[in-house]
């Protein structure tokens, strides 16, 4: 388009003049010049030619009348010469060898020019000199040998190349060039006039030609132009030369087509128009109804909501009784059949909860509404934890659960520990659902690793039934399964892998699996963590274990292999044996074992394992048994006297260091990991409860009466207010959904007017939405307990807020101790440590702040800020992790230190205070940690 709009710098006339003339004109000239000079050349060449012919002869024979002091006959001589050449030699004159005139053809003129000025030594040829328009030309005379003598009086005798005798002196002829430099002039003048002729003619000829040419140029952009501009053509004139005549029918057979074209395409714009006019009313009406959809749309999530928030209530508050009931009636002393009964309803109720908890977890996901937390945890504990409640399931169908953590795999990460063992259960419940025989392995291994950053990778894989290649596909998708018999043979919703799937995903990793119909399958899936540089799990001195000896009794090869692994990487050493003979062999023909490690199982014969470890008590410093359920408590009976420790299966490094470590034998039998439960004491406390529900109600109340001494009971939210009115309690639990007064209401009127406006308030509540949380701990709430309530669930949410520190002495956006607990997973030690070692590095980091604003180092104080930004995130410090992002971010956008004093100094103000409040929260909770 700009060039288009913007003219040319010249035109076809200037263009063809230019191309025309200056080739000509360069041409003209180069040829003037050319034959100028060489006929300037050609000139001075017969100039001097004629010149040498005579002044050499002269000098040849001046040479014997020089040498005879000859002047007469050197004065014809040149007298005729003279007359020879009138026209153009004007004098010649004869020097001797002392530069002294001998003769001269003219006696009174001037010899000023003629003479030589220098050495004669020198005048060994003849040379010549210009003065104005006149010509010196100089021959040295030589003299010559009689032979020569006669060559020249008689021409016609042939002579040899004569030899130059000593010089006798030299002629000098003046000759008048006037006339050669005159011609010189005139060629060029001639030259110089040709050249303007020849511009002349082709200037004639090339604008006769631009004429023929540029006028149809400009009757045809005429043409062209108006035909861009929708106006009527003019008509174009027959006088075209052939190519343009040519071009002429061309434009005019494209103006035609042209204007066709037009008329079509204007018809096709008018119906196009149209059906445009159409289709926007069509779009419009279109536009309506989504709109309308939309809406329905939102109303259908809004009430999908409001659904699944009813559902999880309506559902969980009566499981919460079937769930309660059942575990106090499981409490009380009940017949064996009456027992089984009992736990076969816990059972189902549990498995009708987990499929509500898939379905609502399924709904979060679909909605976007899943909380993803970032804490520090232990990730050994954490499997330990998460494998312990599915091992029961492993041991009922005698299966061989196996964890394999590599010893690279650090312990200690900042990540979601919830939804990752939720990932976990579900992919290690998938395996065990669908194993018969065989095992399930839990492998954890280190993907890639990079500085803090690291990829785990978590695998799982069983020896179950396999799945076909066809139904793999379907194995992602929300309520299908591979097979559509598999949900009457083994249960489920068919929203466990999907719900794992973008659990997965949310985290930022990827699943996937292998599987082969009959040989099992593999499902894994990588995410990332961040190093902790916090000790998360006990600090075992694993250093102690080093070369000591272990025999270790596995007859299962999968748990036999990953406990050599743990050994190994220990660096202790072990021997492996798999059955009671192959045993005591090894501890009748080997040196004595510091530990024996004894894995049981029901087929194991009694009586063989007793004289093992019989044999044992003398070779063995150390015995550790390892069953695999509750049910080989039978197979223990007096063996326990020969062990020191008992571990239940699947063990992890930190289970077995721990037992390895602090084993001790002693006369007492070992102790199980499952002690037989005992009197609590109850707390000294003063609890009200709040339920609508009256089986609620009652267990609630069951509960809390195996807890505290004091439990009183409302019906509903108006009762509760003016109980709370009349009575100090130490802790109120309320419901939420009540008639009349809800939970909410209740709660603000406790707040706004009764004994109990800093009473800690938990709502017991079966929803699980997470804005339903979120409005509970907005309404004034310290906590929220989930139906069906748990007893030690509850027992924690009393310890936690009965007990919970007050501190009034500093600001809570100082110092949170609330959210320090929250970042460190609710471990109180683990908190307090974390407070502790960020307060000792507040020292130092004042001296590099303070070091970085006076040196105005942006980059320094970059590397500060950041530093003290990472540790604030887990030691509960709101304000000061507010500046240190305001901060760094501000920096790094390239603002300089000065700019950001104000806020540098406040945040130094601001560490002052936080190691204050900090010290006075560990004093404080040290001091109640001590007389807990």
């Amino acid at each position: 388009m700009r060039g288009a709009e913007t003219p040319p710098k010249h035109n076809l006339r200037t263009w063809v003049l230019m191309l025309a003339l200056v080739p000509t004109v360069v041409i003209a000239i180069l040829l003037a010049v050319f034959f100028t000079v060489n006929r300037t050349v050609e000139l001075e060449q017969n100039i001097l030619l004629k010149t040498r012919q005579v002044a050499e002869p002269v000098a040849v024979a001046m040479g014997l009348a020089l040498k005879n002091k000859n002047r007469d006959e050197a004065k014809r001589l040149l007298t005729s010469l003279q007359i020879s050449e009138p026209k153009l030699v004007e004098s010649v004159a004869v020097f001797d060898n002392n530069n002294r005139r001998f003769v001269s053809s003219h006696y009174n003129k001037t010899f000023i020019g003629l003479r030589h000025n220098g050495s004669l030594i020198t005048l060994n040829q003849i040379e010549q000199e210009i003065h104005d328009n006149k010509l010196v030309i100089r021959a040295p005379i030589f003299a010559i040998s009689d032979a020569e003598k006669r060559a020249y009086q008689q021409p016609e005798l042939p002579i040899e190349k004569p030899m130059q005798g000593p010089l006798l002196g030299y002629v000098s002829v003046l000759m008048d060039v006037s006339d050669i430099i005159e011609e010189q002039h005139r060629n060029i003048i001639i030259a110089f006039a040709i050249i303007l002729i020849g511009i002349q003619l082709n200037l004639i000829f090339t604008i006769r030609l631009v004429k023929f040419i540029s006028g149809p140029i400009d009757e045809l952009s005429m043409f062209i132009s108006r035909i861009n501009s929708n106006q009527q053509p003019n008509k174009l004139s027959n006088q075209y030369i052939s190519e343009l005549d040519y071009l002429k029918k061309q434009i005019v057979t494209m103006s035609k087509t042209l204007a066709a074209s037009q008329n079509e395409m204007q018809a096709n714009v008018e119906q196009a128009t149209s059906d445009l006019v159409k289709t926007l009313e069509q779009i419009e009406i279109q536009n309506v109804e989504l709109d309308m959809a939309k809406k329905r749309a939102q109303d259908a999530s809004q009430t999908k909501s409001e659904f699944l928030a009813n559902m999880s209530h309506e559902l969980r508050t009566p499981l919460n009784g079937v769930i309660g009931f059942a575990k106090q009636l499981a409490k009380t002393p009940l017949h064996s059949s009456q027992l089984e009964y009992i736990q076969t309803i816990e059972r189902s109720a549990n498995n009708l909860l987990n499929i509500i908890n898939d379905i609502l977890d399924f709904s979060k996901l679909e909605a976007g509404k899943m909380v993803i937390e970032t804490i520090p945890f232990s990730i050994r504990d954490m499997m330990n934890d998460t494998l312990e409640l599915i091992a029961p399931s492993a041991h009922e169908k005698q299966l061989e659960l196996v964890i394999d953590i590599d010893h690279d795999v650090p312990d200690d990460v900042i990540g979601d520990m919830m939804h990752l063992s939720q990932i976990l259960t579900n992919l290690a419940g998938n395996a065990l659902k669908f194993t018969d025989s065989g095992s399930v392995t839990v492998r954890v291994k280190v993907e890639s690793s990079h500085l803090q950053q690291m990829l785990l990778r978590f695998e799982v894989e069983d020896t179950g039934i396999g799945i076909k290649p066809d139904h793999q596909k379907l194995l992602f998708q929300a309520f299908k399964q591979a097979d559509s018999s598999i949900s009457r043979r083994f249960g489920g919703t068919g929203l466990g892998l999907i719900i794992t799937q973008r659990l997965v995903e949310a985290l930022g990793g990827e699943i996937q699996f292998r599987s082969e119909l009959g040989n099992g399958s593999t499902f894994w899936c990588t995410l990332p963590f961040e190093r902790c540089q916090l000790r998360l799990g006990d600090s075992l001195p694993i250093g102690n274990l080093k070369n000591k000896s272990v025999l270790l009794v596995e007859p299962r090869p999968l748990s036999a292999q990953a406990t050599s692994k743990i050994l190994s990487s220990w660096e202790m050493f072990y021997r492996v044996a798999s059955n009671p003979e192959e045993i005591i062999n090894k501890l009748a023909t080997s040196q004595n074992f510091d530990y024996l490690l004894l894995s049981i199982r029901d087929t194991c014969p009694h009586a063989e394992i007793l004289k093992v470890l019989q044999l044992a008590q003398t070779k063995v410093e150390r015995i550790i048994i390892l069953f695999n359920s509750s049910k080989h408590e039978r197979l223990l009976g007096d063996l326990l006297n020969y062990t020191d420790a008992v571990i239940k299966t699947p063990i992890t490094s930190l289970s077995l260091a721990r037992q390895m470590i602090y084993a001790q034998k002693t006369a007492e039998p070992a102790v199980l990991n499952h002690p037989e439960p005992t009197v609590k004491q109850k707390k000294n406390l003063n609890v009200l409860a709040v339920d609508d529900n009256p089986a609620n109600l009652m267990l609630i109340n069951a509960l809390l009466d195996e807890l505290v001494t004091n439990v009183t009971t409302a019906t509903n939210g108006e009762k509760a207010i003016k109980l709370a009115q009349q009575h100090q309690y130490d802790l109120i639990l309320m419901d939420i959904q009540m008639p009349n007064v809800d939970g909410i209401q209740a709660t603000k009127s406790i707040r706004k007017n009764s004994l109990n406006r800093n009473t800690p308030i938990v709502a017991v509540t079966a929803h699980s939405m997470s804005e339903e949380k979120e409005r509970i701990l907005a309404s004034g709430m310290e906590d929220h307990l989930q139906k069906p309530i748990d007893a030690s669930d509850l027992q924690a949410t009393i310890e936690r807020w009965v007990a919970k520190p007050s501190f009034s002495q500093f600001d809570i956006h100082t110092l949170n101790w609330d959210l320090c607990l929250s970042q460190a997973g609710h471990k109180t030690e683990l908190a307090l440590e974390m407070l502790q070692m960020f307060i000792d590095s507040i020292p130092s980091s004042c001296e590099d702040i303070e070091s970085a604003l006076n040196k105005q180092d942006v980059k320094a104080m970059i590397q500060v800020i950041h530093k003290l930004h990472g540790a604030c995130c887990y030691s509960g410090v709101p304000t000061t992790q507010s500046l240190c992002k305001q901060i760094e971010s501000t920096l790094k956008a390239g603002s300089p230190v000065d700019m950001l004093e104000p806020e540098i100094l406040e945040l130094l103000d601001e560490l002052i205070k936080v190691k204050s409040a900090a010290e006075q929260v560990i004093t404080q909770m040290s001091r109640e940690s001590l007389y807990s």
